[in-house]
């Protein structure tokens, strides 16, 4: 494997990372599946999300596989709630008027209190760490700590937590062109600063991270020729590329109309004609737990 941080750089490397391990029962199901038969490397465990413990327990019982922290502040479906971790502080200006996290990440930027922010982190790494799960990553659920929509980031929070416990971040040293050009200069600026910052902390970032929309993937043989015109597009360097499996059942179906577009990508990382490509195109398969142990040995060296 990779000795040191630099080699990331001399072929294309893939993370393939499950959001939302937690949220449901279904979405369970589907990362647990493809953890163990190699279809992903990397899941993210919603800590506040009412199927959390049992995604907690697969990662305790299964420490082999890579598992970190989708740090949660948002809760966006209309009839499938949750609210904040932490219980033993304020937590109003997280939530709605009925206890809930905000619907969306502008909202989130726009009344969230820093302190608050930085309580909540904390409680949702901390009860993982209750639950005996090792993280080996952090990273945000709709992006609502990153400032994109206002300006206004908690990034700084985050790092701290990163040093802390050791932990890279989901935030790409080299933003997507179509969203970085939508910025606003200021906005752009801070982004910017933040990925400077993490990389003077000595905090390991991707260089890209690609997100698709599982509204797209309605269609199965659409969401398969995306995936693969992505991943011959891959670049040198460390990709993060993350989905959102979910089995179909009546529970996905009532939470999200979605629905076909979360079972389509549980199923297209099993197609044939995917792992073909990851073959051919000699795409190298690493996890979260990979760019983890580059970060510690960093800080090692430097100790």
């Amino acid at each position: 494997m990779v000795e040191n941080g630099n080699n990331f750089q001399e072929e294309r490397y893939l993370i393939i990372n499950a959001d939302d391990f937690g949220m449901s029962h279904s979405t369970n199901q589907a990362v647990v599946e493809l953890l163990k038969n190699g279809y992903i490397s990397s899941a993210s465990i919603m800590m506040p999300c009412p199927w959390a413990c049992e995604a907690a327990y697969f990662s305790r019982e299964n420490p082999q596989f890579s598992v970190g922290i989708h740090l949660t502040f948002t809760s966006e479906w209309k009839y499938y709630k949750w609210g904040p971790a932490t219980v033993s502080h304020k937590t109003n200006s997280l939530t709605d008027d009925y206890g809930f996290f905000y619907d969306s990440a502008y909202a989130v930027e726009r009344y969230a209190d820093p302190l608050q922010v930085r309580r909540e982190i904390e409680s949702q790494i901390k009860r993982a760490l209750t639950m005996k799960v090792e993280p080996s990553h952090l990273d945000n659920h709709m992006g609502s700590l990153y400032g994109l929509s206002t300006g206004r980031d908690f990034l700084s929070a985050v790092f701290d937590f990163c040093e802390e416990y050791g932990l890279p971040f989901r935030l790409p040293k080299k933003p997507q062109q179509d969203i970085e050009q939508k910025l606003p200069f200021k906005t752009k600026e801070m982004l910017y600063n933040r990925i400077a910052e993490a990389e003077s902390r000595g905090i390991m970032l991707p260089d890209y991270l690609i997100g698709l929309s599982t509204v797209e993937h309605a269609d199965y043989d659409v969401c398969r020729e995306q995936i693969i015109n992505t991943l011959i597009g891959l670049k040198p360097g460390v990709t993060e590329l993350y989905i959102h499996p979910a089995k179909d059942s009546e529970e996905l179906r009532a939470i999200t109309e979605n629905w076909p577009g979360r079972h389509n990508e549980y199923l297209v990382f099993q197609d044939p004609e995917v792992k073909e490509v990851l073959v051919r195109e000699n795409i190298k398969i690493i996890s979260w737990k990979n760019l983890r142990d580059v970060q510690r040995r960093g800080k090692q060296d430097k100790s």
